[in-house]
């Protein structure tokens, strides 16, 4: 393992929704920062800076993780995915964030990128979860505006276009 000093600037290479990006980044630099200010990916939020909210997380090796609470360095080659991963080429939605526009599962959006990444890694691991299982993955993430409801909606008709749910609430 390298050593650092906290005011050292290291040069990180990370796959970043599917490309390769390279940076500088002091030691002490969190991921959240890095993704904002050094790639110029704004969709992962700052909010409580704590780990509780939700509102950073990206995918890391395909697992959700908080980025305000990892350091740039401890994603040194991990193949990271932000918010801005999840539209097509074009711009198109993805079956998620159409479910999410459909069920009008967002008001100010602040919270939304992050919730859209916790649910696409669980509809990854779980083609078509319960309500239980994405009420688990939405309790980690806090949104002020929408009463979760409607995410819930969304959620479980992006994971099943069939169902009931996947009419507009």
């Amino acid at each position: 393992m390298r050593r650092l000093d906290c005011d050292s600037s290291v040069t990180l290479r990370l796959d970043v929704n599917g490309v390769e990006r390279r940076g500088q980044a002091e030691a002490r630099t969190s991921l959240l920062d890095f993704l904002r200010y050094q790639l110029g990916l704004t969709g992962t939020h700052a909010g409580c800076e704590h780990g509780v909210c939700g509102a950073c997380t990206v995918l890391i090796d395909g697992l959700a993780q908080r980025s305000c609470l990892v350091l740039a360095v401890q994603a040194e080659g991990c193949r990271v995915e932000t918010v801005e991963s999840l539209a097509g080429a074009g711009g198109e939605l993805s079956a998620l964030q159409a479910a999410f526009r459909a069920h009008h599962a967002l008001q100010c959006g602040f919270c939304t990128p992050g919730i859209l990444l916790s649910a696409s890694a669980l509809l990854r691991r779980v083609a078509n979860p319960t309500e239980a299982e994405v009420r688990a993955v939405l309790g980690g993430h806090l949104c002020r505006c929408t009463g979760y409801t409607p995410i819930l909606r969304a959620i479980l008709a992006a994971a099943d276009p069939t169902s009931s749910n996947n009419e507009s609430a």
